[in-house]
């Protein structure tokens, strides 16, 4: 199955809402990609995606197919902090432990290096998400630390991990 990196597109919206609106998805995710996910949600997301990439930010829909199945991006980093860049993404459910994940990380770390001049990528993700643990390994990312109750997800204090890949690493 070929993976495919794209900048998202308005033509996108329909596989944008059909994916995304999924519990299951939003339950390792920042609150800021909510569940139900909303028509005003999906319009919000596109907006951003389009407006901001290339100023900062790096945004690309994953494609199976020529259909938008799940989101990969990265966020340069600022002033003290502009050698670094955060990297993270979604996919759908269906298309989980299909290597997808994994192949989408490694062609946005690569597009990252080869765009920007920063030192490290790095992803936080939840501590229980051991699903996406794996795709940053795989990836050549390490495990840096983790975060102890740095999350409050539904009324709980959940732990994080950060991951971390230098540009001379994998």
């Amino acid at each position: 199955m070929e993976v495919k990196l794209d900048r998202w597109r308005w033509t996108d919206f329909p596989a944008l809402l059909k994916y995304a609106n999924d519990p299951q998805i939003a339950e390792n995710l920042r609150d800021i990609f909510p569940y139900p996910y909303t028509e005003k949600n999906a319009d919000i997301f596109l907006t951003n995606c389009i407006r901001d990439d290339g100023h900062g930010k790096i945004y690309r829909a994953i494609l199976i197919g020529g259909e938008a199945v799940g989101s990969v991006e990265a966020s340069r980093g600022e002033d003290i902090y502009c050698k670094n860049a955060e990297i993270g993404y979604w996919l759908a459910r269906r298309y989980w432990g299909q290597g997808i994940a994994t192949e989408a990380v490694r062609q946005m770390c690569e597009m990252v290096f080869a765009q920007w001049d920063v030192v490290r990528l790095f992803a936080e993700c939840f501590a229980r998400n051991t699903a996406s643990h794996r795709v940053l390994e795989k990836n050549g990312f390490t495990w840096e630390a983790t975060l102890k109750s740095s999350i409050y997800k539904h009324g709980q204090l959940l732990d994080a991990r950060i991951y971390s890949r230098l540009r001379d690493s994998n």
